[in-house]
């Protein structure tokens, strides 16, 4: 295995940028008066992008993926992310287990 200069250049740039967008977030996020309204909706962002992750997983794949994409999103709504992708991955391995 060899290592191309140009490869290497382009994980830590794209490293950089995800690392900048985010702590950027972060920064600009306290100079902010944030209303209820707008903590809701900064709330909601992270079950919609999990939805928008597992969406597609759920019509392009069989019943056992179907039925564990609607535990997560079930589960989203009440627990933490972590909880919520932890009970959709042990329901996709229960069922696959149990021939769905």
């Amino acid at each position: 295995m060899t290592l191309d200069i140009n490869t290497l250049l382009a994980i830590l740039l794209m490293a950089l940028a995800t690392i900048s967008t985010r702590i950027s977030g972060l920064v600009l996020i306290r100079h902010i008066k944030l209303d209820e309204r707008w903590k809701t909706a900064i709330e909601a962002i992270p079950p919609a992008v999990l939805m928008a992750v597992i969406a597609p997983t759920a019509f392009a794949t069989g019943w056992a993926e179907t039925l564990a994409c609607a535990a997560t999103a079930l589960a989203a709504r009440r627990l933490p992310m972590l909880a919520s992708v932890t009970l959709g991955v042990a329901t996709v391995a229960l069922l696959r287990a149990a021939g769905f």
